[in-house]
């Protein structure tokens, strides 16, 4: 079976044979193409690309950049034979697209029964690796290379990172491992200048000062085409290799890749399908560790993108003949990072020791705000988040405040130095997880839904999250006054509408908001659930004749034990509401305080399932598929109040 075959074609038949992404359906038919046609399967490609994405939403900029780089790849290797490992995969659209999964899949990118926005080992066997994640491709393919030549096989292993990729702590670590674990191993440096935002730290400088440094360049060329002449194949490789290791560093400089003992091909256009392909051969033929820096333009193909890359890098629809955001509805609230990024400017400005930490976000944690009042008040420390928490324990040290502004799912990486280096030593840093809870189109990489279960077992943490905008600036104002580690969580995309108050409220750490007092059921419920749970009441109320309370838990860490206990008393059930996975998170939360306290009360947990959940359109579907819906909600409530108090219904009453 060919490698194209083992995926079912997906596309419609070609309506024209001119149009060559319509014959694609696996890399066999990406080699079959002359050399000449290359040009117009990357338009197309980019054209299908900026269509599904307008529509969709996704990471335009990205694959805009592999376009070329991608096909390449597929040119000169095979997969799934060969593996392609993708650093975050967020730049595996061209790579979906050219191994099976366009036509429909592709139309439904990122949303329900579509491929996923991501590189995912269960959709496809060309998918050697999922990720979602920075900085993971090196060490994964190391593993890979590694397992290769244990098993004695042959096929080839490439790392496909980009220059963001190099300030990930996890990434100089594989790099500083490759040498003593595998003899052949190819790595394609794919250097827009930009993850995100754009690069910062001494490895970007570094590679600028790599690629535009005319001396290195012309040296490196002309001495390599000298040899090419003398020398092919496996005889070229010897004599190259010592001409390495003897000779260039006499000329100029090694690079750093030299110094870790890859050997260094580059920099390459990486929009030339000529010099792609013959230096991706050379990669291939080579026997040892070798390092390919190419060079590409993040947004390529979109002159919107190519003019504003981190806007692009990842955005909601838009407008594909100007660029522009689609506008969402009049009097459509503000996102709750915008509020949170607002607020953060207005108490800096009051308090200059004050510090913004982004790794790598400041637009997607509105701590562009803050670079843009107060840069010298800014810090954007690149894909580096362990980095991040110790950088800021270091200032809390000092008598700063500092405030993380990292998405829930990112914050995982930096779990010790959460433990060990803030809580443990009890430092006032304020970490405001953005996008905690579902986030839809992304999928599983990205849903934050596992962060109460791993803060809460944290001693000294004190760990909230808001009900609504106004709340969540009251929460910000509340940990910047506390002299203890704070974990603020809010989720993605717009707010309920509250109004901002003009001055915050201080809240007393570990004090829940009694909002309707009930006697037959009270639900707890956290965050965006609470809005939920007075519905859920409403409906309960109203069809059963119950009387059904809500509290606004806001703390999940220290818990409003004295409420609860006092409300649990003589309670038939008691709710509990969490955008959240429920092992572990706020529902156990309030059963180990029912234990502790011997109280016998029983608890439904409301909450996502122990499992990865799947991308889907948006929200709305995800929790209908999990039984997380307002009427499946409900039902729940009202099936476990029967089982309990069957005669305190009404139907039980009027039978009586």
């Amino acid at each position: 079976m060919s490698a194209s075959s083992s995926v079912p074609p997906q596309s419609p038949p070609p309506s024209s044979p001119t149009h060559l992404l319509d014959l694609i359906r696996g890399p066999d038919d990406v080699k079959a193409l002359a050399a000449e046609q290359l040009p117009q399967l990357a338009r197309e490609l980019r054209e299908e690309i900026i269509a599904v994405t307008a529509r969709n939403g996704g990471h335009v900029g990205p694959n805009l950049g592999v376009v070329e780089l991608t096909i390449a790849l597929h040119r000169v290797f095979r997969t799934p034979e060969d593996q392609l490992v993708f650093d975050v995969s967020h730049q595996g659209y061209v790579h979906k697209l050219l191994t099976g999964r366009g036509g429909s899949l592709f139309q439904k990118l990122r949303r329900s029964g579509g491929t996923s926005g991501f590189l995912c080992r269960a959709e496809s066997p060309h998918d050697s690796y999922g990720a979602g994640h920075a900085g993971t491709a090196l060490s994964a393919a190391l593993g890979m290379a590694t397992a290769r030549d244990l098993r004695g096989t042959n096929e080839h292993v490439v790392a496909i990172c980009g220059d963001a990729s190099f300030t990930c702590g996890i990434t100089m670590e594989a790099l500083n491992n490759i040498v003593s674990s595998t003899k052949r191993l190819i790595v394609i440096l794919n250097d827009n200048e930009w993850s995100i935002a754009k690069n910062v730290g001494a490895i970007a400088h570094y590679l600028n000062r790599l690629t535009t440094s005319p001396t290195y360049n012309k040296i490196h060329r002309d001495l390599e085409t000298f040899l090419k002449k003398f020398s092919h194949g496996e005889d070229l490789n010897r004599l190259y290799a010592k001409w390495k290791r003897e000779t260039k560093d006499f000329f100029v400089e090694s690079s750093l890749f030299e110094k870790y003992g890859l050997r260094y091909i580059g920099p390459i256009d990486g929009h030339n399908f000529a010099e792609l392909t013959k230096n991706l051969e050379f990669a291939r033929q080579s026997d040892v560790p070798v390092l390919v820096h190419v060079l590409t333009k993040k947004g390529r193909g979109l002159e919107a993108a190519l003019q504003s890359p981190e806007k692009f890098h990842g955005l909601s629809s838009f407008d594909p003949a100007t660029g522009e955001s689609l506008q969402l509805a009049p009097g459509t609230p503000p996102n709750y990072q915008e509020v949170f990024g607002q607020a953060l400017v207005r108490f800096a400005k009051a308090n200059p020791k004050i510090i913004g930490i982004t790794a790598a976000m400041p637009s997607g944690t509105s701590l562009s705000l803050l670079a843009r009042e107060l840069p010298r008040q800014f810090f954007d420390v690149g894909i580096a988040e362990e980095h991040a928490v110790l950088f800021a324990a270091g200032l809390a040290t000092k008598d700063f405040r500092p405030v993380c502004a990292i998405y829930s799912t990112f914050l995982q990486r930096a779990y010790d130095p959460i433990i060990h280096d803030v809580c443990l030593q009890n430092l006032p840093v304020t970490f405001c997880l953005d996008r905690a809870g579902l986030s839809p189109n992304d999928g599983p990489t990205h849903h934050g839904l596992f962060d109460l279960a791993f803060l809460r077992c944290v001693p000294n943490a004190i760990v909230m999250q808001p009900k609504d905008e106004d709340e969540l600036v009251d929460m910000l104002h509340t940990s910047l006054q506390l002299r203890a580690p704070a974990f603020i969580r809010y989720p993605r995309g717009t707010g309920t509408g509250a109004t901002v108050k003009p001055q915050p409220a201080t809240l007393v750490a570990g004090q829940a908001e009694l909002l309707r007092q009930g006697a037959h059921i009270m639900i707890w419920a956290l965050g965006p659930m609470v809005a939920e749970a007075l519905t859920v009441a409403e409906r309960i109320a109203g069809e059963e004749g119950l009387s059904v309370g809500v509290v606004n838990a806001r703390f999940i860490k220290p818990l409003d034990r004295t409420l609860l206990l006092s409300q649990a008393a003589g309670l038939p059930l008691l709710v509990t509401m969490e955008d959240h996975v429920v092992t572990g998170g706020f529902g156990s939360a309030v059963l180990e305080a029912l234990q502790e306290a011997d109280c016998q009360t029983p608890v439904e947990r409301i909450g996502w399932p122990d499992q990865f959940v799947e991308h889907g359109s948006n929200a709305e579907a995800l929790r209908t598929s999990y039984g997380l819906s307002t009427n499946e909600i409900v039902r729940r409530i009202k099936d476990r109040h029967r089982r309990l108090c069957p005669r305190v219904s009404t139907v039980a009453t009027t039978v009586q």
